[in-house]
């Protein structure tokens, strides 16, 4: 079969890192294995950062799993079964959980499957679904009515999922009379703004220096916006009473929107790190003097991404 595999990390991202090969198909090997053909792989900032080298310190440290098929946002059709598979069928329509999971460690026991203490993540490090047959496993698979297109679907498997999964976290927080600002209304930022929209009764507030995606923002169910520019951290702070947002969502992780997202969380409130790439520096006496939280973002659970196909 045609894939499109990593060959080295390179920060410069040159073209002939990921070539597009004839490998073997995946075969069934367990009984709960799932093979998919692919019908559609969205291409995430997460597979930039993986060419890069990003991802090779935690999944590939010395290098050896190089070359593999990357991709990670898959849904398509099922191609083949394994023998204990009994909640899809060959031909269902399905959309793909980025991780492989054991569900048997205490993490996934605990349904914080993202944390699988022997889960493998396809497309980084073990071959992903940037190929027409993808090997999964029957705890990875979401069926879907027939009628969804892949092509459609595939990015909410990482993109729709992550965003998802910071939202729900935050729902506790988000009671009427509330603030949430999202940072960055792409491809993450958007669906995190109609998932707040449709799960709490916060007043969104939407920064992103494209104005035309402030204008979306907008449609999407942003109820302020505000255009990142010198001075924008000042101008959402009056917006929230000179105290910041109970909730930050901060879709960029990088180029500054890190410490900005810092400076927007009043005391007692929630910075939820979903993009990354920078760094977060803040002074241990401001994490306690404020009782400020950052909390970190990992895809989500399989429920999550069960729960996102049907809102």
């Amino acid at each position: 079969m045609k894939a499109a595999r990593l060959h080295r990390y390179d920060p410069s991202i040159p073209a002939d890192s990921l070539r597009v090969e004839e490998i073997d198909e995946p075969r069934i090997e367990g009984p709960f294995d799932v093979i998919v053909r692919v019908g559609a792989a969205g291409l995430c900032r997460t597979d930039i950062h993986v060419v890069e080298g990003q991802w090779a310190p935690i999944a590939d440290p010395d290098g050896t799993l190089l070359p593999y098929v990357l991709g990670h946002e898959n849904a398509g059709w099922v191609e083949e079964v394994g023998s204990g598979v009994t909640n899809v069928s060959v031909g269902d329509t399905v959309i793909v959980h980025p991780l492989i999971t054991c569900g048997l460690c205490r993490a996934c026991r605990a349904g914080n499957d993202m944390h699988c203490e022997n889960g493998v993540f396809p497309g980084i490090a073990v071959d992903g679904g940037f190929a027409q047959l993808l090997k999964t496993s029957a705890r990875s698979v979401v069926k879907l009515d027939p009628i969804l297109e892949p092509k459609d679907i595939a990015a909410l498997a990482d993109a729709g999922l992550t965003a998802y999964h910071a939202v729900r976290k935050s729902v506790p927080y988000l009671y009427a009379g509330t603030k949430a600002v999202v940072i960055g209304a792409g491809g993450l930022g958007h669906i995190g703004i109609q998932c707040l929209k449709a799960l709490t009764p916060a007043e969104i507030i939407v920064t992103d220096p494209n104005e035309k995606a402030l204008e979306l923002a907008k449609e999407w169910g942003a109820d302020q916006t505000v255009k990142v520019e010198d001075g924008y951290v000042d101008t959402v702070l009056e917006m929230t009473d000179g105290k910041g947002a109970e909730v930050v969502f901060d879709y960029v992780g990088e180029r500054g929107a890190e410490d900005d997202a810092w400076k927007m969380t009043r005391s007692g409130g929630y910075d939820f790190v979903i993009g990354y790439g920078g760094t977060i520096n803040v002074p241990t006496i401001a994490v306690i003097s404020t009782e400020r939280n950052i909390i970190g973002n990992l895809v989500g659970t399989y429920n999550d991404l069960a729960e996102l196909m049907i809102l």
